[in-house]
């Protein structure tokens, strides 16, 4: 389970504290606060501080002195065009702290996103866990033919049994040996008296990568629609884009303004080249234009064709 009873009497304490404040907070995030956002079989999200709001991306690309008076609507038109022509830095002025719960397979994917800080739970100095990830039975598919760090089919029946067999008695088997290793258990009771166990830090290697593990990440809001761009898209990972859609819904209640504007000109926008932009001018004139024609690759031109298709054409 993703917290214990005594984590979770943790949380509730937490929530239940008070604190007086002059900065502008997210009203909607508030609710949200310290608690877990339970995500694959034992892990989950939850925010521990922030900082800004929409008005805060405002006021650092007006450079006032306060929230001024201008409209809602103003603001909200500002917000729309810095996105729009990636004005990046207002959007700096924003930060965030999760406090995240995931497999180790799917923590090195993310640790790619390099401009954050973190840190995470310790192997040398604690015991791990005996909670890893197991898909569940829809997510075990063959690799893609097609795409190279992608998936294919699902498997069936006796083949997918037989993958979930494997993935269980193999993370079983080896947390067993390491706490036999460690001659530990999960307490930091010894097992066999008289008998020294490896190093912590030795012992740990020994573990698969779909076992969990834990950190604190912050990060400043540019950089979180970086990350949000490409792991909430539908072509990242599924592991990973379940973080991320949980991370767009945490944005909407932090700043449902900026998050209306990415959703418009990011998620739901389409990046065009030069040679892109050229054969959309010449078919809205009229032409027939063939990828040939085009000078482009026949992936671009896939992915162009694919992008100018209508809404649920498939």
């Amino acid at each position: 389970m993703p917290l214990t009873a005594e984590q979770s009497q943790e949380v509730e304490t937490l929530r239940e504290e008070r604190q007086p404040t002059r900065r502008e907070v997210a009203p909607a995030l508030e609710e949200l606060l310290y608690q877990p956002i339970p995500l694959l079989d034992h892990g989950f999200i939850r925010v521990i501080d922030y900082m800004g709001t929409d008005s805060a991306i405002v006021q650092a690309a007006r450079v006032s002195y306060g929230r001024g008076t201008r409209k809602v609507n103003e603001d909200a038109g500002l917000i729309n065009y810095l996105m729009r022509h990636r004005h990046t830095t207002p959007f700096e002025m924003c930060e965030i702290k999760f406090h995240i719960k995931l497999p180790i397979f799917i923590a090195r994917q993310w640790i790619r996103h390099r401009t954050a800080n973190v840190n995470e739970y310790s192997g040398r100095y604690s015991i791990m866990d005996k909670e890893f990830y197991i898909p569940a039975a829809e997510q075990l598919a063959a690799q893609s033919q097609s795409n190279r760090q992608g998936r294919g089919d699902v498997l069936k029946g006796r083949e997918a049994a037989r993958v979930l067999e494997i993935l269980r008695k193999d993370a079983a088997q080896a947390y067993a040996h390491y706490g036999e290793m460690l001659n530990e258990d999960m307490d930091g009771n010894i097992l066999q008296k008289g008998k020294t166990g490896l190093a912590r830090e030795l012992a740990r290697m020994n573990l698969s990568l779909n076992f969990y593990t834990q950190w604190y990440w912050k990060i400043d809001l540019h950089n979180l629609l970086h990350f949000l761009s490409l792991r909430a898209d539908a072509h990242a990972q599924y592991e990973i884009r379940i973080y991320a859609e949980a991370m767009l819904d945490i944005l909407k209640r932090w700043l449902p303004v900026t998050h209306a504007a990415f959703m418009d000109y990011r998620m739901g926008g389409v990046s065009l080249s030069a040679k892109g932009l050229a054969v959309i001018k010449r078919l809205i004139a009229g032409e027939k234009v063939t990828q040939e024609q085009s000078g482009m690759s026949k992936g671009e031109w896939r992915e162009l064709m694919e992008s100018l298709q209508p809404a649920g054409s498939g």
